[in-house]
């Protein structure tokens, strides 16, 4: 998925609690999944900076030639200024992007 693409808040803003139980019913239910996405998107988007990252890593791993390398500097920077992926999941969960599966609930065993 394009997480740059996403046009969500870069802070944390105000929400409404009822919105969160619409799906699950359950405000604790609903916190573990919003958890869990956030934690797929924050492993997701590290894979791909470190990709991004290794594409300029110099070849010879010498203490005395550290210098400073433009291109991972503003790579790091584009990065930095996504939204936050707690941010992405909260608003991946309300506008009903997130395919919820409770695995309990289906058996009936509570």
């Amino acid at each position: 998925m394009d997480y740059k693409k996403i046009k969500t808040e870069t802070t944390a803003v105000t929400r409404q609690k009822g919105r969160f139980y619409e799906q699950t019913g359950n405000i604790y239910e609903t916190v573990v999944v919003l958890a869990k996405r956030a934690n797929q998107i924050g492993l997701e988007i590290k894979q791909e900076l470190d990709q991004k990252i290794e594409e300029f890593a110099p070849a010879t791993d010498n203490l005395e030639e550290i210098f400073e390398n433009r291109e991972q500097i503003e790579i790091a920077k584009y990065y930095e200024n996504l939204p936050k992926p707690t941010l992405i999941a909260i608003h991946e969960f309300l506008n009903e992007k997130i395919y919820i599966r409770n695995p309990h609930k289906e058996k009936g065993s509570f």
